[in-house]
């Protein structure tokens, strides 16, 4: 894209330079040799971009077909296809079987207008996921009517889009699948967290689902301070209060889609899906200076706790391994202890 507008920058350099000197029939002959250079080189990025894509699908499709529950994401898995096959359209430049270009009538568009909205439930999520879906519809209708013209720049630019708006709707629907996952794992009974038997089977999910949609997410390892403290000061109903407290603190602050294992006594895991480090930051900042400011009220005293924690950003950008999940939680559990022994109700980023 950035070579192509180089050249129409240079065709209009040279035509302002030329027009008061040559005639029409020269100038004419120049715009059309720079179309046919623009052409070209649109046609070769077009190609490279087509065989990309149709790669970086496939290894979407792979990595949600390991998911043992795919749950909604099988529509996702569905519309990869979809796109796939689109993909694969282009680069033959035909336009015999297309693949579905009413966004009602192909099989994401059937689920997300029947029992998509009721599965989804949440109506603002619904009405984001069906206008994405309906914009990468009109984007492959654009493709469509040009498949037959020599605009490949313009199959570049509509192709991009559709590819970008179809990792929106994995993410969506990631997000989606990751409330009704937290609605069906067994929890911890003290807090309400996730039982940390579940963490292998939900560290793999989430890998594999933002590998499938190129995203990151944040991953953090909380302590609370001094907790031996509160149970050998105040008993242990009390600590246990106290947990139940910090994980209420936690759900203020994040989205239903966020998870929270409880790790161990007073450990806690959080994963927060398709976020980046400076925003997975801020969410914990928000926790932890939440969390100190809280009071709990037992047998007429008033209790208070802080908390230290150990962050990382998780880029999932190769096959899952089943080891990642004990690499990932031991890099957070050492910024973890970083933070303890830089004074404690802080966080330490990797």
């Amino acid at each position: 894209i950035i070579m192509t507008n180089e050249v129409y920058g240079l065709k209009n350099i040279l035509l302002s330079k030329i027009a008061k000197h040559v005639d029409s029939d020269t100038i004419l002959n120049l715009i059309l040799l720079f179309q046919e250079i623009n052409n070209s080189v649109a046609y070769v990025y077009l190609e490279e971009y087509v065989n990309t894509l149709i790669l970086n699908n496939n290894s979407r499709l792979d990595s949600i077909s390991d998911l043992i529950d795919k749950d909604i994401l099988q529509y996702y898995e569905a519309h990869l296809n979809w796109l796939t096959n689109v993909a694969q359209h282009i680069k033959k430049f035909k336009q015999d079987d297309f693949p579905e270009l009413n966004d009602k009538k192909c099989d994401f568009g059937k689920w997300l207008n029947s029992d998509g909205k009721v599965v989804i439930g949440n109506e603002k999520k619904y009405k984001s996921l069906y206008m994405l879906h309906k914009d990468i519809h009109v984007f492959t209708k654009k493709i469509f009517l040009n498949l037959k013209t020599s605009e490949y720049h313009v199959l570049i630019s509509y192709l991009e889009k559709s590819e970008l708006v179809s990792l929106s709707i994995g993410t969506e629907l990631a997000l989606i699948d990751n409330i009704r996952m937290n609605r069906r794992v067994t929890k911890d009974t003290l807090t309400g967290a996730l039982n940390r038997n579940s963490l292998n089977t939900v560290f793999k999910t989430q890998y594999e689902l933002f590998y499938a949609t190129t995203n990151f997410f944040t991953l953090a390892m909380c302590d609370l301070d001094y907790f031996k403290r509160v149970n050998d000061n105040y008993g242990h109903i009390a600590g246990d209060r106290m947990l139940k407290l910090f994980v209420d603190t936690i759900k203020e602050h994040t989205r239903n889609s966020d998870i929270i294992i409880r790790y161990g006594g007073e450990e806690f895991l959080i994963i927060l899906p398709a976020m980046k480090q400076e925003q997975g930051y801020e969410i914990l900042e928000k926790i932890r200076k939440s969390f100190e400011k809280k009071t709990l009220h037992f047998n007429g005293q008033e209790i208070h706790a802080t908390v230290s924690m150990g962050m990382m950003l998780v880029k999932p950008d190769k096959v899952y391994k089943s080891v990642y999940v004990d690499e990932y939680v031991t890099i957070v559990d050492k910024m973890l202890y970083s933070a303890k022994n830089n004074g404690r109700n802080r966080i330490e980023v990797f």
